[in-house]
């Protein structure tokens, strides 16, 4: 097998697991009502893969250099949310979501300016989240109508996330580890909830799903910097599953502190 054929194969498999984890991520998040969605779409669904597949091919410092990168993106994907949110109350889906991405986009070009330290990304995730969480907190409490799935639903999310894998994945030889951290964080499960479900639901049930992950996305930024650190001390395979054990067991955490909330609530 020639070597251009090897790495297209190669690709291709890369592209359909991706692909496989973020449609059905999705899809348990139209059935599972805001809350549990948020938590789904808060785990590394996209970004897992991607630093997965950058792992194999790059060596750890690699990694933890696009740890560092991918910190302060974290900041500008709930500041993203934010704009979404805000807007979804009362204008359509491309204004809204046209401007979410738009902010991120602004801000991604603005981190791509400075040499992060570990310190720096949590300063900026500390601040980002301590001004969007008590914002977003007035939208989250919104009932989730029935989801009808359209035949397009499957095939567009594994589009976007396959797209951005092989972005990652095939221009991170080039473009160094810091770009690569960078484009791996783009929130492709948050624009994907937005363009699916919007037309569909209405943009305050959809600003809801991503209301409800402010507190998720926090304990994603929790994993990344836990990325960094142990990817430098223990390399990447241990690195990776102990920022995936990260957000888990916050989720986890989360879910278990709404339950009692509800519980709490429900009693007489």
């Amino acid at each position: 097998m020639s070597p251009d054929l090897h790495f297209i194969l190669l690709l291709l498999l890369r592209m359909a697991i991706a692909a496989t984890f973020v449609v059905t991520a999705s899809i348990i998040t139209e059935r599972a009502g805001p809350v549990i969605g948020a938590l789904v779409a808060t785990l590394p669904i996209s970004a897992g893969p991607s630093y997965v597949f950058l792992a194999l091919d790059h060596d750890a410092a690699f990694i933890a250099q696009g740890a560092l990168a991918s910190l302060p993106i974290n900041a500008a994907t709930i500041f993203m949310c934010l704009t979404y949110v805000v807007l979804a109350q009362r204008y359509d889906l491309v204004v809204s979501c046209g401007s979410a991405v738009a902010v991120w986009i602004v801000l991604a070009s603005i981190v791509r300016q400075f040499e992060w330290s570990l310190t720096a990304g949590l300063a900026a995730n500390l601040i980002a989240f301590g001004i969007c969480i008590p914002l977003l907190a007035g939208y989250r409490h919104v009932k989730m109508p029935l989801v009808t799935r359209r035949w397009y639903d499957v095939p567009m999310r594994a589009a976007l996330v396959a797209t951005l894998v092989a972005i990652v994945v095939s221009t991170s030889g080039w473009v160094g580890p810091r770009i690569s951290g960078i484009i791996a964080l783009y929130p492709v499960v948050f624009s994907s909830i937005m363009v699916i479900l919007h037309p569909r639901i209405g943009g305050p049930p959809t600003a809801a799903v991503l209301a409800n992950s402010a507190w998720g996305l926090l304990g994603f930024g929790t994993a990344i910097a836990v990325l960094h650190v142990a990817v430098v001390s223990f390399g990447s395979s241990v690195g990776l599953c102990l920022a995936l054990g990260t957000c888990v067991v916050w989720n986890l955490t989360l879910w278990g502190i709404g339950r009692r909330a509800m519980r709490k609530t429900s009693q007489p």
